[in-house]
């Protein structure tokens, strides 16, 4: 079934193949010839390594390799330095080989959620390009400093790691947007979030938190699917809650729409044991 799609591809010089699903042990070496090809669909397979004959292809700026059985990143990647889109989720990466990270300087979205890996090598810093950045359910215990020098980086999600800290460098970010750390072991946050200007989401639910930053950060916690009976079990619990909207002025209304619950508040009410408990709902976004 794969050699005949990729046949196909050749005979119509295709910009799009799609092999996923097609329970690949092998890449066919005969896709290296499609030198037209833009994307490239692997995902859902179980494919253990690339050939060198991808190499060819010069055009290649989309490439889904999610679900398959990687243990290391395939040498052949360095050679794809017109990818922009690359998948690696659900593989069993234990590490990112510095050598292949080299040649993909113009990668802007990269995922590598659901791997098994325990480190982000320095040289993360060759991705010069990169915006969106995607590293949950890994076994991360640090963040290297180096990826802090990531100037374009907009969005960084790290959920589900074994996180402790973030690097005091995080505060040369200034175009991240989001940034998302649920469900790790963190215990304080650096003062230099308050220096992430653009910064709207700012998820760490689920951590160990006792203490926001002593800067004032202006935040907004947003509550899906609760009953103002909750919203007011929750004052009535945390009686210094009430007066922090009491008595900050930006923090002095509660808004609700239909589907959602606005209530803005400071950045550290989230260091309340129920922001650290698994299973809620409760988000907090970051605003200037």
């Amino acid at each position: 079934m794969a050699d005949s799609l990729v046949l196909r591809a050749l005979r119509g010089n295709a910009r799009h193949l799609d092999l996923g699903g097609k329970k690949l042990r092998r890449v066919p070496k005969a896709v290296g010839r499609l030198q037209a090809l833009t994307r490239l669909q692997l995902r859902n397979n179980l494919i253990t390594e690339l050939p060198a004959e991808l190499q060819a292809l010069d055009n290649l700026t989309d490439l889904n390799l999610g679900n398959n059985s990687l243990e290391a990143l395939p040498e052949v990647l360095k050679h794809l330095t017109q990818l922009k889109k690359l998948h690696l989720f659900g593989n069993k990466l234990g590490n990112l080989s510095p050598s292949v990270l080299e040649g993909l300087g113009n990668l802007v979205f990269l995922n590598l959620n659901d791997n098994k890996l325990t480190t982000l090598p320095a040289e993360m810093d060759r991705l010069l390009e990169l915006k969106y950045l995607y590293v949950n359910n890994n076994q991360l215990g640090s963040i290297p400093n180096k990826l802090c020098l990531l100037q374009h980086l907009c969005e960084l999600h790290l959920a589900n790691n074994n996180l402790r800290l973030l690097p005091h460098d995080i505060g040369y970010l200034t175009n991240l947007k989001k940034l998302s750390l649920p469900r790790n072991q963190i215990e304080e946050l650096p003062e230099e979030l308050s220096k992430l200007c653009n910064l709207k989401v700012l998820d760490v639910a689920g951590n160990l938190l006792t203490i926001f930053p002593t800067k004032e950060i202006t935040a907004r916690y947003i509550m899906d699917e609760m009953t103002s009976n909750t919203i007011n079990s929750i004052f009535k619990h945390y009686s210094e809650v009430k007066k922090i909207l009491e008595n900050a002025s930006k923090c002095a209304k509660i808004r609700m729409t239909s589907s959602t619950r606005v209530i803005p508040v400071r950045a550290f009410l989230c260091s309340y044991s129920c922001f650290n408990e698994p299973g809620h709902h409760y988000y907090g976004i970051a605003t200037p």
